[in-house]
């Protein structure tokens, strides 16, 4: 399997933005869920946000009305759109497709 590739991670002020990047790949990418997930130090990894192929999507209940999740299955990409970014959202934030394998991750640091 090919590993997704995330980007657009970077050290941000509190109240800021940042869209992350996910570039994936495989033949069932359209009907396959995608995943953004996280993990700050000392942390479990957390599941911040889903996409179903057809475009229903789900949230962390922490990240609800400030993240939003897109995808575009003729580029198999993924976006995690991050507005209002606090201190707590500090992480390295992981693109998972459902039936795939782990990224590598991009951090985000949140900190004035």
């Amino acid at each position: 399997q090919v590993q997704p590739v995330e980007s657009g991670g970077g050290l941000v002020q509190p109240g800021g933005s940042l869209r992350l990047s996910c570039a994936a790949s495989g033949n069932i990418f359209s009907i396959d869920t995608m995943n953004w997930y996280r993990q700050a130090p000392g942390k479990q990894r957390e599941l911040v946000a889903t996409i179903t192929g057809s475009g229903n999507t789900n949230y962390a209940d922490s990240v609800k009305g400030r993240f939003t999740i897109s995808r575009s299955n003729a580029k198999k990409m993924v976006w995690l759109e991050m507005n209002g970014l606090k201190p707590e959202d500090t992480a390295v934030y992981y693109c998972k497709p459902s039936l795939g394998s782990w990224g590598r991750g991009t951090q985000v640091t949140v900190s004035s």
